[in-house]
């Protein structure tokens, strides 16, 4: 992504040549504030931000612990889906990213935000991205329930 890092003498000349501004899988802790930076835009009136945490049950089940695997092409999948959000709507920046490894109760398991002339357009894009990613990028949550069972989801 180093081709993301130029400097720009216009505000949202950037969001202009490269509106996908952040795309990550990683195995240490998100940030909120990364993802909501990344796609600052004085262009966009509009930007809508989805956190994704572990929490404590699923199905009625309590959840004891939490992991996710990816695919190798888990980030360029995620490459193909803000492709198609940027192309199906006219987004000034976008930004995602998603932990892989063992996670905890309540710790931050995929942030996304997409800026956006207005907000319905903001709205309407995250809830796509977020959607997408979760149904076509290839990661998956594998959860050990308080009772010892365990389950895949997403495989």
């Amino acid at each position: 992504m180093d081709d993301m890092a130029h400097s720009y003498d216009h505000p949202g000349e950037l969001a202009a040549a490269h509106p996908i501004r952040l795309l990550a899988v990683r195995d240490t802790p998100l940030s909120v504030d990364e993802v909501f930076g990344a796609v600052g835009d004085a262009a966009a009136g509009g930007t809508a931000l989805f956190v994704g945490t572990v929490r404590n049950h699923d199905g009625g089940a309590e959840v004891g612990a939490l992991g996710y695997s990816a695919h190798p092409t888990a980030e360029a999948e995620l490459r193909r889906v803000a492709e198609k959000v940027v192309a199906d709507f006219p987004v000034r920046a976008l930004a995602a990213v998603h932990r892989v490894g063992d996670l905890e109760i309540g710790d931050l398991a995929v942030v996304v935000a997409v800026s956006c002339p207005h907000r319905a357009e903001a709205f309407a894009a995250c809830r796509r991205l977020i959607d997408d990613l979760k149904r076509e990028v290839p990661i998956w949550k594998h959860q050990t329930f308080a009772d010892g069972t365990e389950e895949w989801v997403g495989a």
